[in-house]
């Protein structure tokens, strides 16, 4: 990840505006700055393969071979219009199969990337590393509890790198909000409130399925793995994220999101106790995993997180984290971090006009005694600041970028097995609730439900 130099950023006026609303902050911001280094060496090639190559994977695929020193070279994919579209991404040199067993017993390939359903990434990405390969996995890292203690010792047993794909820890931006938090920019952390809304169709996962989609194109038998056995069905092939024999819904998906950010930025190891509620409430289309989903989570650190994801939202689609703290509020959204400082009042006030006039004035004498005004021409104004990064920035080459150096020096990665089990396990918190209609414990240092 790149180091945050305070040095580099743009020097601009301080932005002060009393009650200005966040979003409609005009005055020009800090720029963030990346760091002279930003581009790998190309020496000692990567070579890489995709294991899953739909809209994720193929997204994944382009940005990793744009960093330098690494090459795609394989593709596996349960979709043989996927197969060939790689080719024609990629060339025709490009290894294509359906079966990633193949291409995990090629000698030429350092590292994989793993972009299947989330009831595959256990079981690729085991093989994987004991095949000697790298990993990246996409969030959410587990599909299931047992999917995580399993990938865990599997990265530490093979001393091989494991990467989760949540690229906001990645973020410069999120680097920022996390140096500032820590300095106190806010005071201390009480609360975070935290979103990720989508107001479309293809948002709320009804992606497109190709005309030729059959059970000759589509190879279901390997699709299904574990999960139950049903007859084919093209809509649970290319829109698996509608149901939990395959997924794990909006929690999984976009929560996941959100705990990361959380967990970078406050340095949190996760969650003590969460309630959620949920249900589906527009796309009543067979699945069966809520369109609209709210939780609710304590910190043993001594704040709280709310989260929310709406798939009916009728306005804007939005992602963002508020964290609110004593002394102000720093909000991150659309690529910028922005601070808004409130000096907290140091006198503890008073209500006396209910007392008589001689027990006001006996009163406000004595309390002016202890507590002199600081301030005659009243309180001071609220102060805000935002910081921005760069235009056209792309946190997820970022993240993979991270990802190939720590191939190369074997150095530990920024969101390793451990890491991306403390997100998704606290991201799942919020299905168990619902499953359970209750509150559900979880140790986040043991990484166990309690």
């Amino acid at each position: 990840m790149p180091t945050l130099d305070r040095r580099t950023f743009l020097k601009t006026a301080s932005l002060a505006a009393a009650g200005t609303n966040l979003h409609l902050l005009a005055e020009a911001p800090h720029e963030l700055a990346l760091t002279a280094g930003q581009a790998s060496s190309p020496n000692n090639q990567i070579q890489f393969a995709l294991i899953g190559a739909g809209i994720r994977g193929q997204s994944d695929a382009a940005t990793a071979a744009q960093v330098p020193g690494a090459k795609i070279v394989a593709v596996a994919d349960a979709y043989d219009g996927r197969l060939a579209h790689s080719k024609e991404l990629w060339g025709n040199d490009i290894f294509t199969t359906r079966d990633y067993r193949e291409i995990l017993s090629r000698k030429d390939i350092d590292a994989v990337i793993i972009a299947t359903p989330d009831h595959w990434h256990r079981q690729i990405a085991v093989d994987a590393m004991k095949a000697g390969k790298d990993v990246y996995c996409e969030k959410p890292m587990i599909h299931i509890y047992a999917d995580g203690p399993q990938m865990i010792e599997t990265a530490r047993t093979t001393n091989r790198i494991l990467q989760v794909g949540s690229q906001r820890v990645s973020n410069i931006v999120y680097a920022k909000a996390k140096e500032l938090l820590a300095a106190g920019a806010i005071g201390q952390l009480n609360m975070v409130t935290a979103r990720w809304d989508r107001n479309s169709s293809t948002g709320a996962w009804n992606y497109s399925v190709p005309l030729d989609a059959d059970s000759q194109t589509c190879d279901w038998p390997r699709f299904l793995g574990s999960a139950p056995k049903i007859p084919f069905n093209a809509e649970r092939f290319f829109q698996w994220r509608k149901w939990k024999d395959y997924g794990t819904g909006v929690a999984g998906d976009l929560f996941v999101h959100l705990f990361s950010g959380t967990h970078y930025i406050t340095g949190a190891l996760g969650p003590t106790r969460a309630m959620a509620t949920g249900a589906i409430r527009f796309w009543k289309d067979g699945r069966d995993v809520p369109d609209v989903l709210l939780g609710l989570f304590d910190y043993p650190e001594g704040f709280n997180l709310s989260l929310r994801v709406n798939f009916v939202n009728g306005g804007e689609e939005s992602e963002g984290l508020t964290f609110t703290g004593s002394e102000g509020s720093m909000e991150v959204y659309n690529g910028a971090v922005v601070v808004a400082r409130t000096p907290r009042e140091k006198e503890p006030g008073y209500t006396v006009s209910t007392f008589t006039n001689e027990m006001q004035k006996r009163y406000l004498d004595q309390y002016r005694q202890k507590y002199p005004v600081e301030n005659p021409t009243g309180p001071t104004s609220a102060t805000l600041e935002k910081f921005v990064a760069p235009k056209g920035y792309n946190d997820t080459y970022d993240h993979f970028r991270n990802f190939f150096d720590a191939v190369r020096s074997r150095k530990p990665v920024t969101e390793d097995a451990e890491f991306g089990f403390r997100a998704a396990g606290a991201a799942l918190l919020s299905n168990l609730s619902i499953e359970r209609n209750s509150v559900v414990q979880w140790n986040p240092k043991t990484m166990k439900l309690a």
